[in-house]
């Protein structure tokens, strides 16, 4: 590799690697200040209800606690946006998990054992956990920003009804939950009424500005430093209920307080994927061109805040038809608040919608590469709109010729390697590009040295080396004199890193602040710079957010191939394939990375994970990695990761979008796909799992 980066897109290592392999990077919970406390929080242990007592006497009396809050004298805040960081501010109980007490103690196993020893006394309410359809408290919620509610195109269930070929089917997806391998923590110290945090985050300004609105401070008065995070798949993408304890109980204490969530806590107070029920109905000619789309999903919420998982949006990107209607509608119920997960909407939505697309070409006896060949289009469905870049059809083109798909008898049950039925699969993806304003600034300095700024998180997809890269690239230096200062909200504000939209807003930002900076240098060619050096910076407010006459996604396709054990039931995934075309690839090394790291996340959506809502007491039944299962290097496969590089000029500088979400969207449809076509069984509910399997009749 050469010594510059004049070649963006180049496979630099991450710069942070070594770091992190020796143990040297330091995450939020492995900042110590001099006498730090430690805390352990109390989940509710009912469904819905009041805290009518406490009795906090026994935990007070273990050796070493120094504090027990509850609502009853916990520091007042002010009241959060988010209804889910209002802890212990009163005593209502809105599901099972929600905090009710915190003990804080000198050390970790004092504040547990603390924590078990709190009685808490509950006047318990009837509950209601069931995510059903036609539940009657179901609605459709309001439309704020196109991505949810009801859209109508045409006449879509007349056109359905006298349609030549005709696919209704019912899909569902389980509860689903991120599990980043650092859980969420936070250490916080309060010191002159000044306020700092090492947070687990995916967003350290946003982190930053919440705080200041519950604590009643200025902005200036607050650092949040999230330099390390070790994952977060959008359960981190806002403030969590635990970086707000941790600074709570650093103010009542007066001494700094440490908190690391237990993951067996997790689901109930960090986010999941919503459950979706889904029907989808497809019309199409006898040669299979679309006349009727129909979307129909249900998800649930919680009582404290709506979240919407939009899974009908991308169905309103895919294909053409003259008719179709997608409706979202989502139900409250007394359960864990639902929020981000990696491609909320599109990774359950098209995994409906490319099941359905399959069970249309076998209806039709049309390859299901070419089914989708011959739905493409330039223009998206909904708005009209022209797409920037829509290189769909040679994704899927190209992933067929690298698979192998012409060699593919399409028969069910046609090809056998002993008791196990072998099949493959394809499915399509897409992810829009998101690019939100951001601000950075770039210096240079006479040892030849350049330093960029912007408070970017690095959640392991590798800002630090591509923000390093796109500097490096406009500057015209070698990349190793360029340094990436990240992960601080003391930096310029930048957005978090989720919904695919870091690097092409951090990066604009760094582009901008360099260009500028280097047209400064040329003006000094030749001239000694002052010692401090010379900088520049930017702020893309009004542009990165500018509207677009173009409708602007990331496109791609997976094949999968399977077996499929007619003795146990058991699926494994033997190859798995994908295919993106999502602009220009400023790091070959960390976006095949994170390309097959997505693809290994939707595998796990395919076959093993799952949760399960307890009717009766109101909880998750799996919520640790015993329990719930988390693909492991066992399970991954071969795996190859493949791109098309576009030329898209309609998206920021570097011409880049966003490819840490599209290799999740569409793995599970090309996986249940290939399961089909070894088995001759449409399995229409995830995972599966062989008792699934084997009660479609193997």
């Amino acid at each position: 590799m050469p010594d510059t980066a004049s070649t963006l897109g180049a496979p630099a290592e991450r710069r942070e690697g070594p770091q992190k392999v020796t143990g040297t990077a330091r995450y939020a919970a492995e900042h110590t200040p001099e006498g730090c406390a430690y805390a352990w929080p109390v989940p509710a242990t009912v469904a819905r209800g009041a805290v009518s007592a406490v009795d906090a006497t026994a935990a007070l009396a273990v050796p070493g606690v120094v504090e027990v809050l509850t609502h009853l004298n916990a520091p007042r805040l002010g009241k959060p946006d988010d209804a889910t960081l209002a802890v212990l501010q009163h005593a209502r109980v809105p599901h099972r998990g929600w905090y009710v007490a915190l003990v804080v103690a000198d050390t970790l196993e004092a504040a547990r054992e603390g924590a078990a020893a709190v009685q808490v006394t509950y006047a318990e309410e009837p509950h209601d956990v069931v995510l059903k359809a036609d539940h009657p408290g179901a609605y459709v919620p309001e439309d704020s920003d196109g991505t949810s509610g009801e859209h109508v195109r045409g006449d879509a269930e007349d056109a359905f009804a006298s349609a030549a070929a005709r696919v209704d089917a019912l899909y569902r997806v389980p509860p689903l939950h991120n599990h980043p391998m650092e859980p969420h923590a936070a250490t916080a110290q309060w010191q002159d009424g000044r306020l700092t945090v090492h947070d687990s985050s995916q967003g350290a300004t946003t982190v930053r500005d919440v705080l200041a609105g519950l604590f009643a401070l200025p902005k200036e008065q607050i650092t949040v430093v999230s330099e390390h995070v070790g994952g977060g798949f959008g359960s981190k993408g806002t403030p969590r209920p635990h970086v707000v304890l941790a600074s709570m109980a650093a103010r009542a204490t007066g001494r700094p307080v440490k908190l690391a969530l237990p993951r067996r806590q997790l689901a109930a107070v960090v986010g999941h994927r919503s459950p979706t029920l889904h029907r989808v109905r497809l019309g199409a000619e006898a040669d299979g061109t679309l006349t009727s789309v129909i979307h129909e999903v249900t998800a649930h919420t919680s009582r404290v805040k709506e979240f919407v998982e939009t899974a009908t949006a991308a169905t309103r990107v895919m294909y053409p038809s003259p008719h179709a209607r997608t409706t979202q509608r989502v139900l409250p119920l007394d359960v864990p608040s639902p929020s981000w997960m990696r491609a909320p909407g599109e990774a359950p939505g098209m995994y409906a919608l490319e099941s359905a697309m399959d069970e249309l070409a076998v209806t039709l006896g049309i390859d299901p590469v070419e089914l989708r060949l011959r739905n493409d289009t330039q223009t998206e469905p909904d708005s009209s709109l022209p797409f920037s870049s829509r290189h769909l059809a040679e994704c899927l083109r190209e992933g067929a010729r690298r698979f192998g798909w012409s060699e593919r008898d399409p028969r069910p049950r046609s090809h056998a390697d002993g008791p196990v039925l072998v099949g493959s699969g394809v499915a399509a993806a897409t992810y829009p590009v998101i690019v939100s304003p951001s601000r950075a600034s770039a210096h240079a300095y006479p040892d030849g040295s350049f330093v960029i700024r912007v408070n970017a998180t690095d959640i392991g997809q590798g800002a630090r080396t591509v923000l390093a890269q796109v500097a490096a690239d406009v500057l015209g230096v070698p990349l190793d004199s360029v340094r990436a200062d990240i992960g601080s909200s003391d930096l310029p504000a930048a957005p978090l890193a989720g919904g695919s939209c870091g690097t092409g807003s951090w990066g604009w930002a760094v582009h901008e602040a360099c260009t500028r900076l280097a047209a400064r240098l040329a003006g000094q060619r030749g001239q000694q710079l002052p010692p401090e050096g010379v900088g520049a910076t930017a702020d893309t407010a009004g542009e990165a957010d500018a509207d677009s006459g173009y409708s602007r996604h990331s496109f791609g396709a997976h094949f999968a191939e399977v077996g499929v054990d007619t003795v146990s039931g058991e699926v494994r995934v033997r190859r798995l394939l994908g295919v993106y075309a999502a602009g220009h690839i400023l790091n070959s090394r960390t976006a095949r990375s994170q390309f097959i790291g997505a693809m290994t996340m939707g595998l796990g959506m395919a076959l093993t994970e799952g949760s399960t809502m307890d009717a009766a007491f109101g909880d998750f039944t799996e919520a640790d990695l015993a329990a719930y299962h988390v693909p492991a290097h066992a399970d991954v496969p071969a795996i190859e990761a493949h791109w098309i590089d576009e030329d898209d000029p309609h998206l920021n500088p570097m011409g880049s979008k966003g490819i840490g979400e599209i290799g999740i969207v569409g793995t599970a449809a090309a996986i249940g796909n290939a399961v089909h076509h070894a088995t001759g069984l449409r399995l229409r509910e995830l995972p599966l799992t062989p008792d699934r399997v084997l009660a479609g009749g193997i």
